[in-house]
């Protein structure tokens, strides 16, 4: 037989597993215990004790059977109530019986009757002890039915059957490792730091919280009817809905200040920033399958059809187990009998056992049926903190569904508050203040100090790349007045935003941003500008289409034609204020709802990044526009719709497709435009048209396919800046000089070999770039640039430079950009003439 310690071995399941092990399954395996108990028991005994007792039965006298039936009976009687067993050697039976059997072995049976009992007849028996007990282990294995023999065995691996059937899904690969690891984080996050520092100061947020609403309550009925009228018309757009925004009612994470804010262990804050990643992992990769689920459900059914089986044969098996038994061993040529009637000695010992065992096998099986009826009464696939949302401040614990949602119900089963604070791992809010403890230690208020610069416009700035947060020390530099804030995941900003009065600009680089309502109310009144670049159109924050003091917005991210409908470009006419809009996207058509911001929108910037642009009907009612770019939109000619804008005065088509400049008829139409910018096209020839465009004050040409320049650009008398470079022009018409009021002229990278006498008669140029051509000499008549202040010579044919440069008094080395050979052959006093207050 096994051991004890053995067989319990079967059922050994890690301590840490307890948790997942629900009242049934504890119940069911102390159950099991009892039964295997009672199997070693039975064997035990059955091993020891067990055996049969036969005597031979003579036919041919019933009055003499049955009197010996009488008195064998009673004497094993009295042996089995003296010993508690039946005998198995002479030398445990009492002296008288022992008497009574060496008298068996030299006389006959009918010698050794009692002296009461008359005198039988019949034929003698003539057995000795050897004989009988040959006879009894014969009929041990012949009469004795086999469930009276392997009963304790049945029992035992019934028991182990049952016993592996509740572990199974411990020790099964698909499972136990899964099991494992969720078992092990769920111990970590009870035993966390952090779990018990953040449901404390949750409790002390909704203490704080309790007094803010007692006290808001008795101020309010004054600011409900001005905050009602300022947000009207918010909610009535589509874009803020009034579940989407409501800053009255958003939680901030900003910490609360006290005792509870004693900062973590630096090790602690680690470990916890760990178990975060850990869960997040551990949830992807379990909640996608639901086989943990079906597994404990497949043997819990396998466990109720195993018992119904033992309860069917071994109720029809119990009557097999008698005290009296006939047995014919077919051994009269040995003993000179062929029938012998027999008793088992552990038949009584054996039924007990037999239903005892029945008994504990019907409330195994009660308690099965009840593990049965607990797993399909409701969906346990699925499961909901609502429970712990209400208690705490952590309304974002997300439900989670199939193996990941059936583990936490079996725990829920042990304890509920391992659920609670497993739940603080899985909420952002409570991941986003671990961070916010850490960053603030680390981004103190000296550390920001020396992240503050100026920048190109002689601004403050501070820019932050990367953070896991907004540190709270930022609100304390009130001397910024831009603030950049670049691929922090979590910024949230809190009402000491309104300290740093000199902020006019904000950067959002893929921030999605959260206010509460006092800093929200800072912004609408203080913002001029703001920059958000995001992937997805829900990161941009709602927040901005009610910035009604904001004159400058720009948007970069997907805004494709599946997104238009998502953009709310529709709430941007609440931004009274605005003047200027910049979208860098890939837009099929101009929103149509676009044309709201026409009454004050002054500016109009879209970088459509190789989209094309179909639909521009809706430029036509922002008559107020003086400033559009339309950047890489695909572009083949100059869109009509721009003709109707009066107003305009700059207008850049760069990076487009314009292969033709026959719309410039239309320009007649634009009084007041003096800007035109067609570069980076595949414009081959400039219609005379231009010259229609006569208060044109820059034009941009360049990165084009001309081989010729129409000489009507040099009828524009206000042309100040002219850009032709990187073309095929292999000629520069005379008509140049034309061009009095020219200060900037750009013709480099094209396939000059002279300048014309002419062009040096534009005596107002300050820069003139003429490079990689190949031109062989520049003429004496240079000199007259006297306001010359850049000059680009280098990548021509040039043998030396004329000493007449010296006339140009303002040029000086830094924007004389030449090759050093050519450099040195001017006079010595022109060089130091150009080389004197370098810097």
């Amino acid at each position: 037989m096994f051991s004890l310690s053995e067989v319990t071995s079967l059922n050994d399941v890690l301590p840490t597993y307890r948790i997942l092990k629900p009242w049934w399954d504890v119940f069911m395996d102390y159950l099991g215990i009892v039964m295997l108990m009672l199997a070693i028991f039975a064997g035990t005994m059955q091993l020891t004790k067990d055996q049969v007792a036969c005597l031979p039965i003579v036919e041919e006298k019933h009055e003499i059977l049955r009197m010996s039936h009488c008195t064998i009976e009673n004497l094993l009687e009295t042996s089995t109530s003296s010993l508690g067993s039946a005998p198995s050697t002479p030398q445990d039976l009492p002296d008288n019986i022992v008497h009574d059997m060496h008298l068996t072995q030299h006389t006959p049976i009918r010698s050794r009757m009692v002296s009461s009992v008359p005198q039988p007849r019949g034929r003698p028996t003539n057995l000795d002890y050897q004989q009988y007990v040959f006879v009894n282990q014969m009929c041990y294995h012949k009469a004795l039915p086999w469930y009276s023999k392997y009963f304790p065995y049945l029992v035992l691996i019934h028991t182990v059957l049952l016993m592996v059937s509740s572990n199974f899904w411990f020790k099964y690969p698909k499972t136990s490792s899964k099991i494992e690891h969720f078992v092990s984080i769920l111990d970590r996050c009870f035993e966390s730091p952090w779990t018990t520092k953040a449901l404390s100061e949750t409790a002390c947020e909704d203490s704080e919280e309790s007094k803010q609403r007692i006290i808001a309550g008795k101020m309010a009925p004054k600011q409900i009817s001005t905050d009602s009228r300022d947000d009207s018309a918010g909610s009535s757009t589509p874009m803020l809905g009034s579940d989407e925004v409501r800053f009255s009612t958003e939680k901030f994470s900003a910490l609360p200040e006290g005792p509870s804010m004693t900062i973590l262990d630096k090790k602690d804050g680690e470990q916890a920033k760990a178990l975060f990643e850990k869960v997040r992992t551990f949830r992807a990769h379990v909640e996608d399958s639901d086989f943990i689920y079906n597994l404990y459900v497949a043997q819990t059914i396998i466990k109720a059809l195993k018992l119904i089986l033992i309860l069917s044969y071994t109720s029809t098996f119990a009557a097999s187990i008698n005290f009296c038994h006939y047995c014919e061993p077919k051994i009269e040529h040995l003993t000179g009998y062929d029938r012998f009637f027999c008793t088992h000695n552990m038949a009584f010992m054996l039924r007990k056992l037999l239903f005892t065992f029945m008994a504990i096998i019907c409330l195994y099986g009660l308690v099965c049926l009840y593990a049965l009826f607990w797993l399909f009464r409701r969906p346990l696939k699925e499961y909901s903190f609502e429970k712990v949302r209400e208690e705490s401040s952590f309304s974002d614990i997300p439900d989670v569904k199939n193996d990941f949602a059936f583990l936490l119900h079996m725990v829920d089963q042990y304890d509920q508050l391992h659920s609670k604070r497993f739940g603080v791992f899985l909420s952002e809010v409570s991941e986003n203040k671990l961070r916010e403890i850490s960053l603030n230690h680390e981004w103190t208020f000296e550390k920001l100090r020396q992240h503050v610069s100026c920048n190109a416009q002689d601004k403050q700035e501070l820019h932050l790349f990367m953070l896991s947060g907004l540190p709270n020390a930022v609100f304390d530099l009130t001397e910024i007045e831009v603030l950049k804030l670049e691929l922090i995941p979590e910024v949230r900003i809190s009402a000491k935003v309104s300290q740093m009065m000199n902020l006019k600009e904000l950067h959002l680089y893929h921030c999605p941003a959260k206010v509460e309502q006092t800093a929200f109310t800072f912004f609408r009144d203080n913002l001029q500008c703001l920059h958000v670049k995001f992937t997805d159109v829900a990161e941009i924050p709602p927040w901005v289409y009610l910035l009604r003091n904001l004159k400058e917005l720009h948007l970069v991210g997907n805004l494709s034609s599946e997104h238009n409908k998502m953009i709310g470009l529709e709430s941007l006419k609440d931004l009274r204020h605005l003047k200027k809009l910049y979208i860098k996207s890939n837009l099929n058509k101009m929103p149509t709802n676009l044309t709201d911001l026409s009454p004050h929108l002054v500016k109009l910037v879209i970088h459509n990044d190789g989209t094309k642009l179909l639909v521009l009907n809706s430029l036509k009612k922002m008559t107020s526009l003086t400033e559009l770019e339309l950047h890489n939109c695909e572009l083949g000619k100059i869109p009509h719709a721009i003709f109707s804008l009066i107003n305009l005065q700059e207008l850049d088509l760069k990076s487009n497709s314009i292969c033709t400049t026959e719309e410039v008829i239309s320009f007649q139409y634009l009084k007041r435009l003096t800007s035109l910018k067609l570069w980076h096209n595949k414009i081959t020839a400039i219609s005379p048209s231009v010259s229609y465009a006569k208060n044109l004050e820059s034009l941009y040409l360049s990165y084009n396919k001309l081989d010729t320049i129409c000489t009507a650009i040099f009828h524009l008398p206000k042309l100040r800046y002219l850009d032709l470079s990187h073309n095929f022009i292999s000629l520069l018409p005379d008509e140049v000089g034309l061009l009095q009021n020219l200060q900037h002229f750009a013709i480099s990278g094209n396939k000059l070999r002279s300048l014309p006498e002419q062009l040096f008669q534009c005596t107002k140029l300050k820069v003139l770039c003429v490079g990689d051509n190949g031109i062989t000499a520049l003429p004496d008549s240079v000199g007259q640039l006297t306001q010359l202040s850049q000059l680009e010579l280098k990548g021509n044919c040039l043998d030396y430079l004329p000493s007449e440069l010296g006339q140009c008094c303002h040029l000086k080395k830094t924007f004389f950009i030449v090759e050093d050979h050519l450099f040195d052959t001017l006079p010595l006093e022109v060089k130091e003439d150009i080389i004197r207050d370098i810097v």
